[in-house]
């Protein structure tokens, strides 16, 4: 539990620094993906309560992704233990966040350019966490 618990915790604080530095880098150099979060037709408000669960998910997949590693971390070839973290996170960003973003743009009246933004942000997201864990719990 300590090996899925505490590494999963660290890498959510890490993914949620990630993703509000990385959103406010690309807010500032993109104006119209402001816009686009500013929509409360898209968009909860973010004086909406239920907005607190952005900042609680990014903990929650930190931990659900601690507990893959664990099983997993020894299924990936790689010597060295910040190039299996690596492999971990791509393998992850490759089947649960391209099928999500695929959707999420046909199903959803957003702009490629979020969308493709979203997809970034999470394949740096996961690296961070892979290196996290292979960090923590190799």
């Amino acid at each position: 539990m300590k090996k899925v618990l505490i590494p999963g915790l660290a890498a959510g604080l890490v993914m949620l620094i990630v993703a509000m530095g990385f959103g406010m880098l690309l807010n500032s150099a993109f104006p119209s993906l402001q816009a686009e979060y500013d929509n409360t037709e898209l968009f909860r408000p973010w004086d909406d309560p239920l907005m607190s669960v952005y900042f609680i998910y990014p903990f929650v997949l930190g931990i659900a992704l601690a507990w893959a590693w664990s099983k997993t971390k020894d299924l990936i070839k790689e010597k060295k233990p910040w190039k299996r973290g690596i492999h971990f996170a791509l393998a992850f960003w490759l089947v649960a966040t391209i099928p999500g973003m695929i959707i999420t743009y046909s199903s959803f009246p957003v702009s490629l350019e979020l969308t493709i933004s979203w997809s970034i942000s999470s394949l740096m997201q996961v690296v961070c966490a892979g290196l996290v864990y292979s960090k923590m719990n190799k």
